[in-house]
């Protein structure tokens, strides 16, 4: 049996507590197609799988699950679309020093008013034919596969799907200071398959002039969309809408290039003041030399306003997303700003073999106590 961390080369090395958790192997073959549950399966989940930390709700207790480990930290999580709606960890010394940190609205179409945009969303693609033609892999319909804790210190939740040849699971895990999410793709086909992924985080910050990140200084970049994605709060063509510069003397601004020109960060800190949509990562065609530098292996997001700082460690990605709304954001409301940003394999798809898996994950953690 195993964690999280035990799906990965026991050579990456992050900083989280390792609990043992008797969690079923992530990359059992789920069943054929997307199940759905009976009245009395879904009204039996919390009855199956409910514990101390670990509550579900939602119509017949089936179709959100909150997980809250000992200090208070917590998060919600939909199980239909796996779309991780909050996470609210304790960030300050205080009685109810709980703090949101993922930026959600409500859906715009009327059939998805009840479906947040925003928040922690994996997006998987199959570019197999060409990138020009990609297919989303289906991973609207998930169910619920297990769950497991380590006394209340540790929480996780693993749903399953399975679109064409391919098995998928997404563990959710909670800790103290930490969240992460993994996926692991198994191609049960006779064909290779090429996939491009994301897991996309929108964060929310207190005030437009106090967001940045830090950690991507002397990192390759260029200006590039994100993946499409039914959690998007900014669709791929209005994160790369022109915006004029609205504030020359900007600490740290930098004119952004036409997409296909790469440039080199050469400041320690990103101001996400203004409109950008970026990709951080090696050039594809640097990939094809021996020694070249990759993309850090982790970054930090800045929020002045609150005095709040979050770290994004990525693990079997490639690539850095990044991107904000500048002035676009006042279409969304005037409280507070957001941006998105994860780990991603965009630019060069990840082969996937018959009978072989890609594993991924990113961790969300904090020293703000």
């Amino acid at each position: 049996m195993a964690s999280l961390l035990s799906f990965f080369n026991t050579s990456t090395s992050i900083l989280l507590p390792k609990p043992t958790l008797s969690l079923t192997k992530a990359c059992a073959a789920a069943a054929a197609g997307a199940t759905t549950l009976s009245p009395a399966e879904e009204s039996s989940l919390e009855e199956r799988f409910g514990r101390k930390g670990i509550k579900f709700s939602g119509p017949l207790s089936g179709e959100e699950v909150e997980l809250t480990v000992r200090n208070g930290s917590s998060l919600r999580l939909r199980i239909p679309d796996g779309h991780v709606t909050s996470y609210k960890p304790n960030v300050y010394w205080k009685p109810d020093g709980f703090e949101e940190v993922l930026y959600t609205i409500p859906g715009q179409e009327a059939e998805d008013k009840a479906k947040a945009k925003g928040g922690i969303g994996l997006v998987i693609n199959d570019v197999s034919e060409s990138e020009a033609n990609s297919k989303p892999v289906i991973t609207s319909q998930w169910t619920l596969k297990d769950v497991d804790s380590d006394s209340i210190d540790a929480l996780q939740v693993e749903l399953s799907c399975k679109s064409g040849n391919l098995d998928i699971s997404y563990v959710v895990s909670l800790y103290p200071v930490s969240m992460a999410t993994a996926v692991i793709v198994k191609n049960n086909g006779r064909k290779p398959v090429k996939l491009t992924g994301a897991i996309l985080n929108h964060f929310k910050f207190k005030k437009r002039d106090g967001t940045s990140i830090k950690g991507l200084r002397s990192c390759s970049y260029c200006t590039h969309p994100p993946l499409p994605s039914p959690f998007q709060v900014l669709s791929p063509s209005e994160a790369m809408k022109y915006e004029e510069n609205p504030a020359w003397f900007s600490f740290g601004y930098e004119p952004e290039k036409k997409p296909g020109v790469w440039s080199v960060q050469d400041v320690p800190i990103t101001v996400l003041k203004n409109k950008l949509s970026r990709v951080y990562t090696a050039p594809p065609e640097e990939r094809r030399k021996h020694f070249y530098n990759t993309a850090p292996s982790k970054y930090e997001t800045i929020d002045q306003g609150r005095e709040l700082f979050f770290r994004i460690i990525k693990i079997g990605f490639e690539d850095i997303y990044v991107s904000s709304p500048g002035s676009l954001s006042r279409k969304f409301g005037n409280e507070g700003y957001f941006i998105c940003t994860g780990s991603a394999s965009m630019l060069v798809p990840v082969l996937v073999n018959p009978g072989e898996e890609w594993r991924a994950a990113q961790v969300i953690e904090h020293d703000n106590l």
